[in-house]
């Protein structure tokens, strides 16, 4: 045992020595047990100074840096010069906007006639509140409604022009109809037509009803009516009372002019355009152009009507209450047809209710009302009929209110013959549209010439789908056109 315990006092020793510190000996350098000390050096930091004050004003002063300050004062004032001078140019050179001519409300999309209130709609003028969805669908800007008032044919002593006829409403129920039409952007326009049921508008006497016009205008005004629709106008217009009717219309209430509107049938475009100077109206309906007509003498209605008023106040309507339906109108040619031409024609479009499905003579309103109801076997094409019409009417009436070519744009005549023609919208820098129609029974090519007119165009709308389909490419120059169709082209501004 005295042996063991020898043996591991001496390993302790070992191990002792081992964990001793390496102290060297300052004489000789020598470390204990073979080891080295080695001292490592801190990092120094060196820190750039850069020249002093005295030293850079030394350098700034000697000729080859006043030098070189000079040429980059120079420089930098002629770059900017330059820049200068080339945004001018930019400015000078391109292209100016025309400024958007003034336009009201009856301006900005159609028009839309409901003479009867109770053929349109089961419960009269509360029935007309409860389509305004579906009239908002179409982009309607305005309602043309009525005559609503209290007379009997023929008879002046009935005529109460501020009462409101029962079998049609209320005056509250009109109130209320104003109020939900203006809050989705819908004008109200009333028909103040005297003796609307009668042989004569007016009586044979339009000075002994003037006065009581006159009341009438303000009394509807008053309530919130954005304007006064008047028939056979040119029997009023040569009244003493007129100009007080009219000036009535020159006032706004500060956010929106009051329209007065008015229509003529059976006039020369001659007697119209006269009569568009003597009445000062905002929008006369002139029944013009006659479709019967050929379409030489069409065009040179439309560009006697374009060239000597402002389109602002020309009204094109083919319907009414005296003319019947569109389609009853134009029997022998499809109403997509003549949708299509009142639509882009410069000017506001008017259509009457039951043009926008194509409806007949014959057919009733109601016939509108029943398109999403499932159809008999019987009644399935007319149906399909009257859904595609409808399709069309409404992609004509999203272009008319959204492109200033055919909002506002110039008129420019193409080509007229006995049953076709052709004519350019253009606005500016925007989107330009070309319209050809063709009535006729017979196929037609038009030769187009004009500097605006590009190699090909897109079709934005089309009666003929199998031949001119909607998006397609087609050639301008040499535009081919079956019988009875119609196609609306688009292309861009050239420059």
């Amino acid at each position: 045992m005295n042996k063991e315990e020898d043996m591991k006092e001496v390993e302790l020793n070992e191990m002792d020595q081992e964990k001793q510190p390496m102290t060297g000996e300052t004489a000789t350098g020598t470390e204990k047990n073979g080891c080295v000390k080695v001292k490592v050096p801190e990092d120094t930091e060196v820190k750039f100074t850069g020249l002093s004050k005295e030293e850079l004003m030394k350098v700034a002063g000697t000729a080859g840096w006043v030098r070189t300050r000079w040429a980059l004062l120079v420089l930098f004032w002629l770059g900017w010069v330059g820049m200068l001078a080339g945004a001018i140019v930019i400015i000078v050179q391109a292209p100016r906007c025309k400024p958007i001519p003034e336009m009201n409300w009856w301006n900005e999309g159609f028009l839309y006639q409901i003479s009867d209130v109770n053929e349109f709609s089961d419960n009269g003028l509360k029935g007309v509140e409860e389509k305004l969805d579906y009239l908002n669908q179409m982009k309607v800007k305005g309602l043309v409604l009525g005559p609503i008032h209290t007379v009997q044919a023929d008879h002046l002593s009935t005529l109460e022009l501020t009462s409101i006829n029962p079998e049609f409403g209320s005056e509250s129920q009109l109130i209320s109809l104003l109020d939900r039409a203006h809050r989705k952007g819908i004008s109200i326009v009333l028909d103040l037509t005297p003796n609307y049921e009668g042989v004569s508008a007016w009586f044979n006497n339009a000075a002994s009803v003037a006065e009581r016009l006159k009341e009438a205008c303000v009394y509807w005004l008053s309530k919130g009516v954005d304007g006064i629709f008047l028939s056979q106008l040119n029997d009023i217009v040569n009244t003493e009372a007129w100009p007080s009717v009219q000036g009535m219309f020159n006032k706004t209430d500060g956010t929106k002019k009051r329209a007065l509107m008015g229509s003529v049938t059976g006039l020369s475009v001659d007697d119209v355009s006269h009569l568009l100077n003597r009445s000062s109206v905002d929008l006369l309906l002139t029944g013009l152009p006659d479709p019967a007509e050929p379409g030489v003498r069409q065009a040179q209605v439309i560009r006697k009507l374009y060239a000597e008023h402002l389109q602002t106040s020309l009204g094109w309507s083919l319907s009414g209450r005296n003319l019947g339906s569109l389609a009853s109108r134009t029997p022998a040619a499809p109403v997509r047809l003549f949708q299509m031409l009142l639509f882009t024609l410069p000017g506001t479009p008017v259509f009457s209710a039951g043009d926008e499905v194509g409806l007949k003579a014959g057919e009733k309103l109601e016939a509108m009302w029943d398109l999403e109801i499932q159809a008999e076997d019987g009644n399935a094409t007319a149906k399909e009929e009257h859904t595609a019409v409808h399709d069309f009417f409404k992609a004509l009436s999203d272009l008319k209110g959204k492109e200033r070519s055919l909002l506002h744009g110039e008129y420019i005549s193409l080509h007229s013959s006995p049953t076709s023609l052709a004519f350019l919208r253009l606005w500016d820098q925007s989107e330009r549209f070309l319209v050809a129609l063709n009535w006729g029974k017979d196929s037609v090519t038009m030769t187009l010439t004009n500097s605006d007119l590009p190699a090909v165009a897109r079709v934005r709308a089309s009666t003929d789908t199998e031949n001119l389909a909607v998006d397609s490419k087609v050639s301008v120059e040499k535009l081919e056109l079956g019988p009875k169709q119609a196609v609306l082209l688009s292309f861009a501004f050239p420059g």
